[in-house]
């Protein structure tokens, strides 16, 4: 057996699974420390459907911690950005775009340095060991406590930001050290940008993980705990310590893994309606299609992965005034606001309630609603969501429509331009389901000069690395397989540069 659970911004969803039989579901509030909203989720579930602890083999969680953290500009450790780069990119510092409350929240510093990578791994310059000490003097005076190293085409060559990790870590010890090589792909400042968010979140992610693992251990279960990355795979307790970053889209992309999962459908577009947002985006062979371009997260443009998904202020939390829905919601305060409820507030639920789409709390309370008020609010928020799958489809072939999510009865059983929408069984918890199974996945980003005649022996060398990384992050060699493979030539750089990305996802390997 697994439990999964995703924490959302208005509710917290949690599954018992057998395999891909669903035992027991279960849909709570989240609570503002989140954690303790996590013991009642498996509370619930042990009472909806008794377990013994011992019979779960893991436990699978998406969780918004992080994302929220930086949005909020709360909780984020004083970190500096050392870029190994010089004589090249210095006229735009490190977090040159950030937002200035970001910047004063981290107790931004950046330090230049002698270094870095040509796209073939030539040096650019040696790496300058007694720039690194001095920048490494300061950070200890001004009282940093985590460090992001950035070294020019690092992913090519990482030799640089290794070596800068052992200078800095010998004389702060204590110091946190994120490199970029780990974190994003090829582009400088984008990937920059991502490795600063990581290290400034790496004192927060020990504290949440650790708090994660007691909300599952005080439950009883000695199963191993993992959490859900952006690409819809998973990774275990220590991966997330390292890597917090790898969480921010986890909870759409669990979605859409489990309408897939839920509808058989592996093609699709999703519209994941919850309590704050609508998120809506496209499978591809069961997983998110990624974002091709720059990801902007809380005004910070970065480039690691993440699924492409466009996000509207309706979910059904949303508050209504007049036949507009949203943006603002209740959120998490909904079972104590909506009017269905006994609150003072009209939000889309109450809407939902008084048109007979869903029966949640006490429909009297909305009978006096206008009809007329109700049915245009309703296809206010149809049409703007059939809006948004037309923006995300790429091709004029019809894309069906699948929607889940708590928040789902606000729509249709018809989209007026996107046709029939697909409401599977247990579509409202299809999130927790994502998580639960969720596979191990391995991922090759680099750009290779292939000498002529090479060709498939690089794009084989590049699969079997994918392959290597998913087994050795915990997946099953026999079910590991190559799901995405990109190959893109780069006509401005000499010696037939190709940039060749692939994605291989195997099942996870239980008592491994």
């Amino acid at each position: 057996m697994r439990i999964g659970i995703d924490v959302g911004g208005t509710n917290t969803d949690a599954v018992l699974l057998d395999g891909r039989q669903v035992l027991a579901s279960i849909k709570t509030s989240t609570t503002e420390d989140v954690t303790s909203g996590i013991v009642a989720a498996i509370n619930g579930l042990q009472q909806q459907r008794a377990f013994d602890p011992a019979a779960v083999q893991a436990v699978m969680i998406g969780t918004t911690h992080f994302i929220n953290a930086l949005v909020e500009a709360h909780r984020l450790a004083p970190t500096a950005a050392v870029r190994l780069s010089l004589p090249a990119g210095a006229s735009l510092p490190p977090m040159v775009d950030w937002p200035q409350r970001l910047v004063d929240a981290v107790s931004g510093r950046s330090y230049l340095v002698h270094g870095g990578h040509e796209f073939d791994g030539r040096h650019i310059a040696e790496l300058d060991e007694s720039e690194l000490r001095k920048a490494a003097e300061d950070m200890g005076a001004a009282g940093v406590r985590s460090v992001a190293i950035t070294s020019v085409f690092s992913p090519v060559n990482a030799e640089f930001e290794a070596r800068a990790a052992e200078i800095i870590a010998a004389q702060l010890p204590d110091v946190a050290i994120s490199l970029s090589h780990e974190i994003g792909r090829i582009g400088l400042l984008e990937r920059e940008n991502a490795t600063v968010i990581n290290a400034a979140l790496r004192e927060l992610a020990a504290h949440i993980v650790d708090g994660l693992a007691a909300s599952v251990s005080g439950a009883g279960i000695t199963a191993p705990l993992y959490l859900s990355q952006n690409d819809g795979t998973l990774m275990d307790v220590d991966f997330a310590r390292r890597y917090p970053v790898a969480t921010f889209a986890s909870g759409p992309t669990n979605s859409m893994r489990g309408a897939a999962v839920l509808s058989g459908l592996d093609t699709c577009a999703v519209v994941d309606v919850g309590g704050t947002t609508s998120d809506v985006g496209v499978l591809r062979q069961g997983f998110p299609r990624e974002a091709t371009t720059d990801v902007s997260v809380a005004g910070i443009r970065t480039n690691f992965r993440m699924p492409d998904v466009l996000s509207i202020g309706i979910g059904g939390g949303s508050r209504v005034r007049g036949t507009a829905v949203g943006p603002d919601s209740v959120g998490y305060e909904l079972t104590s606001k909506a009017l269905v409820f006994g609150g003072d507030t009209l939000t889309a639920t109450d809407l939902a309630v008084a048109a007979g789409r869903a029966e949640i709390g006490d429909p009297s309370l909305v009978a006096h609603l206008d009809r007329d008020l109700v049915r245009a609010a309703l296809d206010r928020i149809a049409a703007d969501v059939s809006d948004v799958v037309e923006r995300m489809r790429t091709s004029a072939e019809p894309l069906p429509v699948v929607a889940v999510g708590g928040g789902s009865v606000l729509l249709p059983d018809e989209l007026s331009d996107a046709g029939k929408v697909h409401r599977p069984e247990n579509y409202a918890v299809a999130n927790a389901i994502g998580a639960a199974i969720a596979q191990i996945g391995g991922e090759v980003d680099r750009v290779y000069a292939i000498e002529p005649g090479r060709r498939e022996a690089v794009v084989e060398e590049a699969k079997q690395e994918a392959v290597d990384r998913a087994i050795a992050a915990g997946a099953s060699p026999a079910s590991v397989g190559i799901v995405d493979f990109d190959e893109v030539p780069i006509p401005y750089l000499p010696g037939n540069a190709t940039r060749i990305r692939v994605k291989a996802v195997g099942d996870l390997q239980l008592g491994a």
